[in-house]
């Protein structure tokens, strides 16, 4: 696996690469909101969802249906372009060819009740979980963009002694947790040395 980013902080050699093994976030994740999919060529959003998209003649007929069987709180169209990778947004892309709708994104009444424990459904926590929505289409997306990283550290001695996988976009949060990481093992080797010499 190559690396995408290679840096030395206290003498120890951070290695950022690709997260190429995964899982979905739609299987791996506790999401708020369901994502309803349909393409001939990909396998795309949440299964056992109960939709078909055979049974409906429009976007328009299948919204209807989501809205009315699942007591939608809100609902947002996904779009997908499809150029040399996937990408998916709720606010659609500019190119006519190579993209368009290929489902929904939806969150329902009953889930925002049992996730926020509320009764009542104020316009506030609405907010919020439309917020959380949107982060679910973006971690989504992010997934199927590849946008993943992980860390490998290598100590002085140029020998593996920590990893850790799976942050989502930038890899610079990736960047500043292996340095938290090596932060803490500088200091618990200097805990080590400090408390052999006391004993020695």
């Amino acid at each position: 696996m190559h690396d995408v980013h290679t840096e030395v902080y206290k003498d120890h050699t951070i290695h950022i690469q690709p997260d190429d093994i995964n899982e979905s976030p739609r299987t791996s994740m506790d999401n708020l909101a369901t994502i309803v999919c349909f393409h001939k060529r990909y396998n795309l959003g949440d299964t056992g969802h109960g939709f078909h998209f055979e049974d409906y003649n429009s976007w328009e007929e299948l919204e209807k249906a989501i809205r009315k069987q699942e007591d939608v709180a809100a609902i947002l169209p996904i779009y997908m372009y499809d150029h040399s990778g996937l990408t998916i947004n709720t606010t659609g892309f500019s190119c006519p060819w190579d993209s368009g709708q290929i489902g929904f994104v939806f969150i329902s009444k009953k889930k925002i009740r049992e996730d926020y424990k509320v009764k009542h459904i104020s316009p506030k926590i609405l907010k919020q979980a439309i917020k959380v929505m949107q982060g679910e289409i973006e971690t989504y997306d992010q997934y199927l963009r590849g946008d993943i990283y992980g860390y490998i550290i290598d100590g002085p001695d140029e020998e593996n002694i920590d990893s850790c996988w799976g942050f989502y976009g930038d890899y610079d949060y990736c960047i500043t947790e292996a340095k938290s990481m090596i932060d803490y093992i500088v200091k618990e080797v200097e805990i080590e040395k400090n408390q052999l010499q006391l004993s020695a």
